[in-house]
């Protein structure tokens, strides 16, 4: 079979075969570069395997184009990388290796396209395309990966269980491949996966959280997730969403599943957004249910606070997990803390000022507040479902309404302490402190508008009832500044 090479790739791959005949060594393009191609799947990454030096490769053809591209050099994994034409293409040697029991890092030796071949994790990642003149374009498919590739099919090249003592992390790579393509795992593939699954010990956590943030960002991330639950690999990984998982059940009543529910929210809001912060206060929003699971004789099953305790959760698993623990951590832990108030925003006596404490809590991130609160929605009764919807519809037309009026969305208080201090003479204090507070307050609940001299009259006011004394010379001043 002959690889359909695109005219656009036609002169770097001819440019690779014409460079590695003058050294004298086979090249071939091998991996996920031909197994998307065959797909139909776009893909800037290009992996050149030769019998012979990456490095040496990399340099020699690099000194060819204009202008010439930096190569940069892994002299520890005998690997080169250079950027061309958008894409990102790595060479290496042709090798072979071996495994200790209690590492993942390879015993690495030179060896044939064959050796390279059989150290694949896939036989759909197995697949080679010759760059040489006499084969030019065949493609080179030993363990009928091909064949794979059209029964949607992840099968390993050798004996699953030695490739995945081999390399744990192989095993995210399964079900990573199974979420992105909709594959399905061959099932003595999937049986060695559970079989190794502690093999996964081994590997950094940085690696596995890869693996898996490829899995949340993939089209349905459900698939991988209940393959890592089936597999074992998630109870390691992540025990806090395998909690999740079950119903209890008392005096007749149970409660949903909230592991399965949680998965129904991720997919439903990956149908809306490829943020990958977002799916992850999907995937966390009700992580704290376990722990604030309570039945009670006349309302059922409650999980009181359940938002409050699982934004407390979230930096130590994002600690734990080795995910930044940044301002990406601190939005997460927003949308959790802050995912019930919306549904409660839905009542037609609703105020004004409720309004205006979401608008300010949430600031910027309203809007993804409402996407992960709509997705929330997973009833399998239809006008159930139909009827929330609108109900959201009316909280942004509100949020809307009370945003344009009030612009409390980006909200800095009209006066500082700095300010407090000046007018009152006095230094950081508990007053600073509690004058600012009653000033944001009265914002909040409608009594002053969102003004500066408004403000500034109302701090002079509650200052007084403290017994602080205004400079009143500072007030005129400031306010003929404002106008």
């Amino acid at each position: 079979m002959v690889f359909n090479i695109k005219e656009e790739e036609r002169a770097i791959f001819q440019l690779i075969g014409e460079t590695a005949a003058e050294m004298g060594i086979p090249a071939y393009v091998v991996g996920g570069y031909v197994r998307d191609r065959l797909l139909g799947r776009e893909s800037k990454d290009m992996d050149i395997v030769c019998v012979g030096s990456g490095i040496h490769l990399a340099q020699n053809i690099a000194q060819k184009l204009r202008p010439h591209p930096r190569v940069v050099v892994y002299k520890r994994f005998g690997t080169a990388m250079f950027k061309h034409e958008g894409l990102e293409i790595e060479f290496v040697g042709a090798r072979k290796e071996s495994y200790r029991q209690d590492s993942r890092k390879p015993i690495v030796e030179n060896g044939s396209l064959e050796d390279d071949q059989n150290r694949r994790d896939f036989s759909i990642n197995a697949l080679a395309v010759s760059l040489n003149k006499n084969n030019y374009g065949e493609i080179l498919d030993p363990f009928n990966g091909i064949y794979h590739l059209e029964e949607k099919l992840i099968k390993t090249p050798l004996e699953p269980t030695r490739t995945f003592s081999d390399d744990p992390l192989r095993m995210m790579r399964g079900i990573r491949f199974a979420a992105q393509l909709n594959f399905i795992i061959e099932k003595k593939t999937l049986d060695s996966i559970a079989k190794n699954k502690n093999r996964i010990r081994i590997v950094s956590m940085e690696r596995v959280i890869t693996e898996l943030n490829k899995i949340i960002l993939s089209p349905k991330p459900s698939i991988g997730f209940k393959l890592l639950f089936k597999t074992g690999l998630l109870k390691i990984i992540f025990p806090e969403m395998v909690q999740l998982h079950g119903v209890e059940y008392k005096n007749g009543k149970g409660h949903k599943d909230n592991f399965y529910h949680t998965l129904e929210v991720l997919d439903n809001l990956s149908n809306k957004t490829n943020d990958l912060w977002l799916r992850w206060a999907a995937i966390l929003h009700d992580i704290a249910k376990p722990q604030t699971k309570r039945y009670d004789p006349k309302q059922g099953w409650t999980f009181h606070a359940h938002e409050v305790l699982g934004a407390k959760m979230v930096p130590r698993i994002f600690k734990r997990m080795r995910l930044p623990l940044d301002h990406k951590m601190k939005f997460v832990q927003k949308l959790v803390r802050l995912h019930l108030r919306p549904i409660s925003l839905t009542k037609d006596d609703i105020t004004d000022s409720a309004i205006r404490r979401l608008l300010f809590d949430a600031g910027d991130d309203i809007d993804n507040l409402m996407l992960l609160c709509e997705a929330d929605i997973t009833s399998k009764n239809p006008r159930k479902v139909k009827r929330y919807l609108s109900n959201y519809i009316l909280v942004r037309d509100k949020l809307k309404i009370v945003e344009e009026k009030d612009r409390i969305r980006n909200w800095q208080p009209p006066i500082t302490g700095e300010l407090i201090m000046e007018t009152f003479g006095i230094a950081p204090s508990r007053e600073v402190g509690m004058i600012k507070n009653a000033i944001r307050e009265a914002i909040l609940d409608g009594e002053i508008p969102n003004q500066y001299e408004q403000a500034y009259q109302f701090m002079v006011e509650k200052g007084g009832e403290m017994g602080l004394v205004a400079n009143i010379k500072n007030i005129e001043s400031d306010v003929l500044k404002e106008d």
